[in-house]
């Protein structure tokens, strides 16, 4: 069953490498975003990238970095991601944050259109 509706996508650029209360920064973001009951929230670590001072981060064998590059993206409400967003300011040292309204299409498992189809 698709439910379509419009959000935000709240979108976190930061490194590998970044902490928080002595443990990783992206694990304390999703667990904030949890705890507060948002939709849902997902963590990208990126292959390769820079940033603000354009030190390259990668993954090759050769150069292998130990601060790659992370993105959390959280889709839910405007009124909960704004909510969010104090917390998030927070919480970031060093990084990037983006915010863009979105269509989304959820897909909701639904069993009574799963026995009608097996029947």
């Amino acid at each position: 069953m698709q439910l379509p509706s419009e959000a935000q996508l709240l979108r976190i650029f930061i490194g590998e490498a970044d902490k928080w209360d002595g443990k990783p920064l992206y694990e304390a973001i999703v667990m904030q975003a949890r705890q507060r009951g948002m939709a849902g929230a997902t963590v990208l670590r990126g292959l390769m990238g820079f940033g603000a001072h354009s030190r390259l981060h990668t993954a090759k064998i050769l150069r292998l970095s130990e601060d790659l590059p992370i993105v959390i993206e959280i889709v839910d409400k405007p009124e909960r991601i704004q909510a969010f967003l104090p917390e998030l300011d927070r919480m970031i040292q060093e990084g990037l944050v983006t915010l863009e309204t979105v269509n989304i299409f959820a897909y909701r498992y639904d069993e009574k259109t799963l026995r009608k189809e097996e029947k």
